[in-house]
């Protein structure tokens, strides 16, 4: 997994939260077989990192009810 060494060191959040989004996002891209993967080389996992550290999409954590 190669994220966007630019976009991690600037980033202010939760480095875990935006882990764990940037995987969930790279899954959904690759399911829904986005055309913007294509479009930078395939790589599913840099591609939405870069989404969630440029605040391209939001994500929200939802806490566990247990």
């Amino acid at each position: 997994m190669i994220f966007p060494l630019e976009e991690t060191v600037k980033f202010n959040g939760n480095i875990y939260e935006a882990t764990v989004a940037a995987s969930h996002r790279a899954y959904q891209m690759a399911m829904v077989h986005d055309p913007i993967i294509d479009e930078n080389d395939g790589k599913v996992v840099s591609t939405a990192a870069e989404q969630i550290f440029n605040s391209k999409i939001q994500y929200r954590r939802i806490e566990d009810k247990n």
